[in-house]
């Protein structure tokens, strides 16, 4: 199964399946999944907008109001996780997962979905220490603070997670697992990004909660964004086995931001089912 993975969207839908369409394009192929790692922003009108966390010069409606009101339909089926700039009250409706729009599926705020034989879970939003181990409190009216932190992750979501048995094929989260960028070329992201450096070097870089759940699932490929640069590892685990690692960039022209991947899956055609040990 031919997979395409984004990084963070922002928004940009019309740009993304537009690159995709490219890529098929250019290369022969038809990709049968898209998965976004999040800042996805499900945003269908301006009451949306208003519940979604980022600097007002980043508000903006963009395209996906489109979809969702069957103007446009996505050409490819589409999987996403939330982020840190998402629409909180679209999400919080979906908090389970759902179908955001025809043809695109949320996972909700943890959540595992199969398509064509390949297993997909999914944690939504970032690592915050201070909210981890509480409940969602937050509810409509949002106050600019609990519109950011209804994007924190939760103990919960990651217990829920850390149940299952059966073999993960890919592991969707917004920020990267803790301690990831040891694993790869870590020169070569510093080069990139110096600002980096220090929160490598002294741990802060990335999310425990994330990596509590590599290391318990073991999943063949973990895909992350929020950092806004393409970046590969391999994790490996104490069972032998190795866990492949990227990160994608945001959706600006020139950026690394789209990436395709063959996946086996079992034979079956790339349609969304609900996943029977979930």
């Amino acid at each position: 199964m031919l997979i395409a993975v984004q990084g963070c969207a922002h928004g940009e839908l019309e740009r993304i399946y537009t690159s995709i369409g490219e890529l098929e394009d250019e290369h022969s192929v038809k990709v049968d999944l898209l998965l976004v790692c999040g800042d996805f922003q499900a945003v269908r009108n301006q009451q949306d907008l208003a519940t979604m966390a980022c600097p007002q010069k980043y508000k903006a409606i963009n395209s996906f109001y489109k979809y969702y009101s069957g103007e446009k339909v996505a050409p490819v089926l589409t999987v996403f996780i939330g982020g840190n700039h998402e629409a909180a009250s679209h999400n919080w409706q979906l908090y389970h997962g759902g179908w955001a729009a025809p043809n695109i599926y949320f996972l909700g705020y943890a959540g595992v979905v199969t398509v064509g034989g390949v297993r997909i879970a999914g944690l939504s939003g970032i690592y915050n220490r201070r909210y981890y181990h509480n409940g969602h409190f937050e509810a409509p009216p949002y106050s600019a603070d609990t519109m950011r932190s209804a994007y924190y992750v939760r103990e919960l979501e990651v217990f829920r997670l850390s149940q299952l048995r059966r073999p993960i094929d890919v592991l969707l989260t917004h920020d990267w697992p803790q301690g990831v960028a040891l694993h790869g070329d870590a020169p070569d992201l510093f080069r990139r990004k110096p600002f980096l450096r220090r929160e490598v070097e002294d741990g802060s870089l990335g999310s425990p909660a994330a990596t509590e759940l590599l290391q318990r699932l073991r999943p063949t490929y973990c895909f992350s964004a929020h950092m806004h640069v393409k970046f590969a590892a391999a994790l490996p685990h104490a069972d032998g086995s190795v866990t492949r690692f990227l990160s994608l960039d945001k959706c600006v022209p020139g950026r690394d931001f789209l990436q395709l991947l063959r996946v086996e899956g079992d034979g079956t055609s790339p349609v969304l089912r609900y996943d029977a040990e979930w």
